[in-house]
């Protein structure tokens, strides 16, 4: 990546974009299974729209990223750097991590936060070649009925649901589109 490209790709109206950024992110979390879209940044090949639109949304100098696998390259790290500050760390100090699910996994390197403060987990943007409402059923707080939502590995994450009120909390990205997974929510396979 050149000098002149690392700059680019960001926000170009900052304080807008990433405001309706942060409100569909909060949403999709908040609803567990809603499917959103999400533009706003052109970020290095292989991020999404969408995981680089969360990344210059979510981080700063003070949060922590882990890249695993394929997005660890000197472009997406320049890119990130400048637009975030965010440091770069091992797996077990992230606040976020991005990858596929492979290469995030085991889930047990991500820190999942202690009794006394549960919200110091990681939250991990899984890239998805495809993100539908589709698959596992979900039931749990912000969902009405039931949710569907395709997931990579649904033993998994429902062995991550059993932590809470500790665990990981998901955000996964096809594309420019967004949908979230927090620990509070129950998974069944499925039917």
């Amino acid at each position: 990546m050149t000098v002149q490209n690392q700059f680019s790709g960001g926000f170009q109206n900052a304080p807008i974009e990433a405001a309706h950024a942060f409100r569909a992110a909060m949403t999709v979390m908040a609803r567990p299974g809603e499917i959103r879209r999400m533009i706003g940044t052109h970020p290095p090949a292989p991020l999404s729209v969408v995981a680089g639109t969360l990344l210059l949304t979510l981080c700063d100098p003070d949060t922590s990223v882990f890249l695993a696998g394929e997005v660890y390259t000197e472009a997406v790290r320049q890119w990130l750097t400048f637009h975030t500050g965010a440091p770069l760390v091992a797996a077990d100090q992230a606040d976020f991590a991005i990858g596929t699910w492979q290469a995030l996994m085991p889930l047990g390197q991500f820190r999942i936060g202690t009794p006394e403060y549960p919200d110091r987990s990681a939250t991990l943007i899984v890239e998805c070649n495809d993100l539908n409402q589709a698959g596992a059923t979900l039931t749990g707080p912000g969902i009405k009925g039931v949710a569907r939502l395709s997931l990579p590995d649904i033993p998994t994450l429902r062995a991550n649901a059993a932590l809470y009120p500790l665990g990981c909390d998901f955000f996964f990205t096809c594309g420019d589109k967004v949908a979230a997974l927090p620990r509070s929510t129950q998974i069944k396979a499925e039917g």
